[in-house]
């Protein structure tokens, strides 16, 4: 597939089997999302209830079912921090082919073990883009497997795009959705099906600001690379791969960065008022919708409403997580 579209990502749709997730809203979040004279509904895309605990398991499976089955006897192949890892290993399971995973030495301990659980076989590695993709390849080499990237694969996009078919089915009228972007799978895939849906709605990117590839790639029309590999919000540190750098001028408005506190001081206050134990990179969206003043001054220019914002994930280190709150405290 060299181009993708919204027939692509309906036809995943029809595809896969996957969990419809729920919208949810929560009025004190429209409350601090508001200005007095740009008041706001936020309506939530509850991700962290899908299968494997995030969005990922979409364009695996989706990816996963279109193997032929020449391809699939010998298996598949990926390097992922962690919820893509998750999402292959139970595609693979469900299919009944193996699956060889990647995945770097710093990830934490809950989302391996969920990988090994779904039967797959972790190889380990340093936590650097080039050694995960030198490692991945090594593996396809010996096993004749077939490597799924965890963003930059058509078939994987198409699947993350049903995501914002659904939410557009669930949700009546969004003036905008925020997604949150790190290899830039689910904005390009989100972005196509909201656009091919509805023209006028705005799609914004959300990222973290010492990781903002995708911020300076947007701004400078040039494609750039990540100045740092940290940020709480891990699943959101890879670079914009070549798809979504190619689509994200096609079908995206705007892109914004929030900092680590606002990050971690937005998932504490979801997981302390909506009762939903999201990951760091699925607080990233809200965060910009809390605190990025150019953002509200593009909701307030723009006349915007009604806001989706995608919560992408749940696959979080509890004890780590309560660290982070009490580290990042007012």
């Amino acid at each position: 597939m060299s181009h993708i579209t919204i027939d692509h990502i309906v036809q995943a749709a029809e595809r896969i089997t996957v969990h419809r997730t729920p919208v949810h809203t929560n009025t004190t979040l429209d409350n601090l999302a508001s200005r007095e004279d740009a008041p706001v509904q936020l309506f939530f895309k509850c991700e962290l209830f899908q299968k494997t605990g995030s969005f990922k398991y979409r364009g695996a499976s989706n990816a996963v079912e279109l193997l032929t089955d020449e391809e699939a006897s010998k298996g598949v192949v990926t390097h992922s921090s962690g919820n893509h890892a998750q999402a292959i290993a139970l595609a693979a399971k469900n299919r009944g082919i193996k699956a060889y995973v990647v995945m770097p030495n710093t990830t934490p301990s809950v989302k391996k073990a969920a990988v090994i659980g779904y039967g797959a076989t972790v190889i380990e590695c340093e936590p650097l883009q080039a050694v995960r993709e030198k490692t991945a390849f090594e593996v396809q080499e010996e096993t004749g497997a077939t490597f799924v990237h965890p963003f930059n694969n058509a078939n994987v996009i198409a699947g993350q795009g049903t995501i914002a078919l659904e939410l557009l089915s669930q949700v009546q009228n969004l003036d905008a959705i925020i997604v949150p972007v790190g290899g830039g799978g689910m904005l390009t895939g989100c972005s196509i099906a909201a656009k091919s849906l509805n023209p006028a709605i705005k799609v914004y990117a959300a990222e973290p600001e010492c990781v903002d590839d995708c911020y300076r790639s947007f701004k400078n029309n040039e494609r750039l690379t990540n100045k740092s590999s940290l940020s709480v919000a891990d699943g959101l540190l890879t670079n914009l791969g070549d798809i979504a750098f190619s689509e994200i001028h096609k079908n995206v408005d705007d892109v914004f960065t929030v900092s680590e506190k606002e990050i971690i001081n937005t998932m504490e206050l979801i997981w302390a008022r909506m009762k939903l134990c999201i990951e760091a990179s699925a607080a990233v969206g809200v965060a910009v919708a809390l605190y990025n003043k150019d953002f509200q001054d593009a909701v307030k220019a723009n006349k915007i409403k009604r806001i989706g914002v995608i919560l992408c994930g749940g696959n979080v280190d509890i004890i780590n997580a309560t660290e982070l709150f009490q580290k990042y405290k007012d």
